[in-house]
């Protein structure tokens, strides 16, 4: 009731400062691990209501705008709230409260150490996920971009290991170079043609942008925003994949490649607008290099072993989805875009929070030795069976709706090749997933091997995954809902013309 008394910029500005603020109280709990734990957790229900609120007031036309500085003319650091924003704030603050619940019986049943600085770094990524979200401007966006690298880096380093180590800088310095080399120059270069970088509708390019350089500086944004992990700068996550699983969960489900494609498809439609890509052919080139991603990633996939790398090339082949989305530029690409992101983070978190409950139940990572583990296991790898079937595409399950989606805007584009590349993703997308689970459920255990004594994770593990299991299914059902909101999202300027 309290809340509902809060002004709409009010709950904007505590939404995106309660978990920063949150830090210093996880830091001050660090000889009291319970109420550190309580703390986290209460966080995220907390700020995952100011971001419900914050809907509530948006369907009714309350839009906030909340100014903090100016750090030269014409670059403020402002937010605001839109429809594709609205959306990853959700996304981002309602599975922290599953993976910040997981979290807490995974580092108890792993042993893991420094775990007060892990929270502490934690609830930062998702500060800054949030700050992505709600940003108003290029420039505001681009401090919380890089926040979001840097905030994660500790966390990919958890463990301490020379692998770790290695990891987190492979991380860090593919993430910083190309967000400095290539995004950082996208963004002055905008400034400097636009005299913006404000987020308007239908983009603040057309107009000031020769069409001819139109393409250059899409390619800029494209590689420079790294978190969306386009081929060939993806290898920093695979390389992450030493971090503990639910920090592979926040990389892949709630911040760091979700932040990414996020800020790709906002800087289509509000930079360069829809109209302005689809007029130009400035993004054909982006749809091949999407498909390679999707064909390539997928049968790197197949190849390997190791659960947690079949899983990272996985995440990249789905990201290259929303790429796809992007490059078509139009409203149907649009919305099977951001239904990507929504339908693969909840059906990704559930499968990496498998991955750490088979680790800490079982201590097994490799792909062949979870013939009939099944059998000790089996609500995990019934979840682990739902959630692949919704990466694949597979109705009653939410994926199902983003592959059509972007089925019909490859279709509304004429784009004949790209249909081929979508139904050849999901065929693939079969074999690298759907044997695991099968085999675990269904396979005998090998011939010499010692029967497994594993068993179901901790309750505080298990009830997330089931939670997010059941979040891809009723994602098939709710999905008018998402889809009636995103057909908000303004593609062309007001005046209802390009520029």
């Amino acid at each position: 009731m309290t809340m509902m008394l809060l002004s709409t910029n009010s709950a904007l500005f505590l939404a995106l400062f309660l978990p920063l603020s949150a830090i210093v109280l996880l830091g001050a709990l660090r000889e009291f691990p319970r109420a550190r734990d309580v703390a986290h957790v209460g966080t995220a229900v907390v700020t995952f209501s100011l971001v419900l609120l914050l809907l509530v007031r948006f369907l009714k036309a309350d839009i906030p705008n909340v100014f903090l500085f100016e750090v030269m003319p014409g670059l403020p650091i402002n937010f605001s709230i839109e429809p594709l924003g609205m959306v990853f704030a959700l996304l981002a603050s309602g599975l922290w409260i599953f993976i910040s619940l997981y979290a807490v019986g995974y580092m108890r049943a792993n042993g893991e150490e420094h775990q007060t600085r892990f929270a502490m770094f934690f609830t930062l990524a998702v500060a800054a996920a949030l700050g992505i979200a709600f940003s108003a401007n290029l420039f505001t966006l681009f401090i919380y971009y890089e926040l979001l690298t840097l905030s994660t880096y500790p966390l990919v380093a958890h463990k301490g290991t020379p692998e770790a180590r290695r990891g987190a800088r492979i991380y860090l310095s593919i993430l910083l170079s190309t967000s400095i080399g290539f995004f950082l120059v996208a963004i002055i270069w905008t400034w400097t043609v636009a005299g913006t970088l404000d987020f308007a509708a239908g983009g603040i390019l057309q107009g000031h942008l020769d069409p001819g350089y139109a393409p250059l500086l899409l390619a800029l944004f494209a590689f420079g925003i790294g978190k969306a992990a386009l081929m060939p700068f993806h290898r920093w996550l695979p390389s992450a994949m030493v971090a503990p699983a639910p920090v592979s969960a926040l990389l892949h489900a709630v911040a760091v490649v979700k932040g990414g494609v996020f800020t790709l498809l906002k800087v289509s439609v509000y930079i360069f607008g829809t109209g302005f890509l689809s007029a130009t052919h400035a993004a054909v080139w982006l749809c091949w290099v999407a498909a390679i991603s999707i064909i390539v990633a997928a049968v790197i996939a197949i190849s390997k072993d190791d659960l947690k790398a079949r899983l990272a090339y996985s995440t990249i082949s789905q990201l290259a989805y929303v790429t796809l989305g992007v490059a078509l530029a139009n409203q149907m690409g649009m919305i099977g875009s951001t239904m990507q992101i929504v339908m693969h983070a909840m059906a990704k978190i559930t499968l990496f929070m498998c991955a750490g409950a088979i680790y800490v139940a079982a201590h097994k990572t490799k792909v062949s030795e979870m013939s009939g583990l099944g059998r000790q296991m089996p609500i995990t790898f019934i979840a682990f069976f739902v959630a692949s079937l919704s990466i694949v595409g597979l109705p009653p399950m939410g994926g199902a709706w983003s592959k059509w989606f972007l089925l019909l805007s490859a279709a509304d584009a004429n784009q004949i090749a790209m249909i081929a590349v979508l139904g050849i993703g999901s065929l693939l997308s079969i074999a690298y997933l759907m044997p695991i689970p099968v085999k675990a459920l269904f396979g005998a255990v090998p011939a010499g091997q010692a029967p497994s004594d594993a068993h179901e994770p901790p309750l505080s593990m298990l009830l997330p995954i089931c939670a997010t299991a059941l979040g891809c299914v009723l994602l098939f059902f709710f999905a008018n809902e998402i889809y009636g909101f995103l057909l908000h999202v303004p593609l062309l300027p007001p005046e209802g013309g390009l520029q």
